[in-house]
């Protein structure tokens, strides 16, 4: 019994260190955002909200927010309608072709970044496309569309058969079917989906950096600002981002939770 409480307590110790190394550089900017820094050391004897009101007033970092937010939503839009499309036809397993398009799918998810967005700018510039954020958009949504496809072709795959069979003898249509009962069993696995794929394209950096034009979004901002260091507004800015996310993080886990648990925790 010693032994037992004393592998419990080394394994909680390890679990702390963990943590700590982890999350512990999260919660520094944070903490950071609310004391003011002077002469390059944080003053903690005056706390204050100083950071979040130069950020308010920080015109390029909220252009930034704003195109990474448009290039975000647009890729998990575009990929969301390209991936669903493209689990069905390879769940349909009418086509012997089903084995190149996944092929073509994964490959620039599986290649390094700067490959893709390389690829990318070529392609752009042999058909003479001005790079802007729509090129963005495109570059993200190759990009993500992987997470998407596999996503979403691994529920397809779970469901019954017999539940398109009944469908069909019922008398509905293909778009009826797809309408009222893959649709509705799809759309958890829609909704991580594209929680995931926001994310990645959130973050993404490379491709963004190849394919970009004037319009810049927040990871390239970050990075341009990392010769001169960063204000202390981007500290504000980090805390509001993680604040929102985990916010959005417990919706969506509340939202996807079965019916059945949310009456149990209730």
């Amino acid at each position: 019994m010693t032994g037992d409480r004393r592998s419990g307590w080394i394994l909680a110790v390890i679990t702390g260190i963990v943590f700590v190394l982890l999350y512990g550089p999260i919660f520094v900017p944070i903490i950071s955002s609310f004391f003011a820094v002077k002469m390059g050391a944080v003053d903690w004897q005056q706390p204050s909200v100083d950071a979040y009101i130069k950020l308010v007033e920080n015109e390029g970092i909220l252009i930034a927010v704003r195109n990474t937010l448009i290039v975000g939503a647009s890729a998990v839009v575009c990929a969301l309608a390209l991936g669903t499309a493209a689990a069905l036809y390879y769940h349909s397993g009418r086509s012997r072709d089903r084995a190149f398009l996944q092929l073509l799918i994964f490959l620039p998810f599986l290649m390094p970044p700067i490959i893709t967005g390389l690829s990318l700018l070529i392609f752009f510039r042999e058909i003479d496309f001005d790079r802007s954020l729509v090129t963005v958009i495109i570059g993200h949504t190759v990009f993500i569309l992987a997470l998407v496809f596999r996503t979403i072709l691994v529920r397809l795959e779970a469901l019954s058969a017999s539940m398109f069979e009944a469908s069909y003898d019922l008398g509905a249509s293909g778009w009826q079917t797809f309408r009222y009962v893959i649709l509705p069993n799809l759309a958890s696995a829609m909704a991580g989906a594209g929680i995931l794929a926001f994310a990645l394209s959130f973050d993404e950096t490379m491709i963004t950096l190849l394919v970009t034009g004037s319009d810049n979004t927040l990871p390239i901002r970050l990075w341009a600002m990392m010769r001169l260091g960063f204000t202390p507004d981007i500290n504000a800015l980090v805390a509001i981002i993680l604040a929102l996310t985990t916010i959005l993080c417990l919706m969506v886990a509340r939202y996807l939770m079965p019916r059945a648990s949310q009456r149990h925790a209730d």
